[in-house]
């Protein structure tokens, strides 16, 4: 069964916060969680001073943003989270590494975040800090343009789960987070991977009877997943782009939520891969990267 006893929301007071925090709020209700409300105020760079006892100016500077952040969060959503176990903090720092290193030291079991895409620009944006976050969490990180509209109570309570995973060694991990979030709303869920086949020489290079047996063996490999997690669910195996393949699996299926992995390796393409990026940016519903 999983477990979320704490929930975090990182906020800027922006509309995209509000409704990223009352995704959250469902959530922490249904799971009796810990709802953590974080404000991060950037650090000042003292050496950026270009006038005598400026570090001294600028760091009173930084004391009444503290100040005044601190005013801003206190009544923040207030009578929504009435009754809530809710606590509300204000940080310095570099956002996304105060998020990342916050929800390590208090053993975050989900960071809740919008991303920063908007109108037809939802699929090239990502904003800064959620990329660093995703690609630094230890926990898993929920995040979607669609959070930006605010949520519906029935999309919160999924009813159908897409798991994506790429059968590499984190797979078994994300589909038993995927199975164990499903079990708790009674949800559906459909494992998708993606065959690259037919993208460009792919569908010339390879004949018929070994593309079969290379079929047969990612389907063995989808059941050894299932069989190792005790679990059942509906397989679909599709050739193309990942993120393509992810997104009409998500449609057909109309999936809540899409539920993918992150390489433990790291570097530009170890922790959150391309392919992972493009998922999140053109998912109709939101995602969770494990």
């Amino acid at each position: 069964m999983i477990q979320l006893s704490k929930i975090l929301v990182p906020v800027d007071f922006s509309e995209r916060s509000v409704a990223a925090v009352e995704y959250a709020r469902y959530l922490a209700c249904h799971f009796h969680a810990k709802l953590i409300l974080l404000h991060v105020v950037p650090s000042i760079s003292y050496e950026s001073s270009g006038f005598e006892f400026g570090g001294i100016v600028m760091a009173e500077a930084f004391i009444d943003r503290a100040a005044e952040a601190r005013k801003e969060l206190a009544p923040f959503l207030a009578d929504e989270l009435a009754g809530l176990n809710t606590e509300k903090i204000v940080m310095e720092g570099d956002p996304a590494r105060t998020i990342v290193e916050y929800a390590h030291n208090e053993q975050v079991g989900l960071i809740v975040m919008p991303t920063h895409g908007y109108g037809p620009f939802r699929r090239f944006l990502l904003g800064s800090v959620t990329a660093k976050v995703l690609h630094d969490a230890d926990c898993p990180v929920l995040t979607g343009v669609h959070l930006e509209q605010g949520p519906a109570l029935e999309a919160v309570a999924p009813r159908s789960i897409v798991c994506a995973v790429d059968l590499g060694s984190q797979s078994a991990k994300v589909f038993d987070w995927a199975n164990q979030f499903a079990d708790e709303f009674h949800a559906a869920v459909t494992v998708v991977h993606a065959s690259p086949l037919r993208e460009g020489h792919f569908d010339e290079a390879f004949d018929p009877a070994w593309r079969i047996s290379l079929e047969q063996r990612i389907r063995e490999r989808v059941d050894d997943l299932l069989e190792q997690a005790r679990a059942t669910a509906q397989v679909s195996i599709e050739d193309g782009n990942p993120a393509d393949v992810v997104r009409a699996a998500a449609q057909r299926f109309e999936a809540d939520l899409v539920v993918i992995g992150r390489s433990e390796a790291g570097g530009m393409f170890g922790r959150l891969r391309t392919n992972a990026y493009a998922i999140i940016r053109q998912s109709p519903c939101p995602v969770v990267s494990v």
